[in-house]
């Protein structure tokens, strides 16, 4: 059982850095930053991958679905933390 909680906090902490990563990969490819914007990328595909590949290899199928709405509610929570930083640091900068 605890096993299947510490699996779950990694798949939330990984859907978390990879929207992080997927919402500055769309800020960088607006800004035309090619090498950050490509950076952003192979970093969001690796762990999307690395995720992806652990659900279906390790969990039976009532875990999975436990386990994508985990790594789903970390990507919501990536989204909301990089708008919030990159707001955050565009409005300082307007001042």
């Amino acid at each position: 059982m605890m096993e299947m909680i510490l699996w779950l906090i990694v798949f939330y902490i990984a859907g978390l850095i990879q929207d992080f990563f997927f919402t500055l990969n769309w800020r960088y490819v607006a800004r035309e930053k090619v090498l950050l914007a490509a950076l952003c990328s192979f970093a969001t595909t690796v762990i999307y991958m690395v995720v992806l590949y652990n659900i279906i290899a390790r969990l039976d199928t009532e875990r999975s679905i436990l386990a994508i709405l985990c790594y789903s509610l970390g990507i919501a929570s990536g989204t909301v933390l990089a708008m919030k930083i990159v707001l955050h640091k565009e409005k300082k900068g307007r001042k």
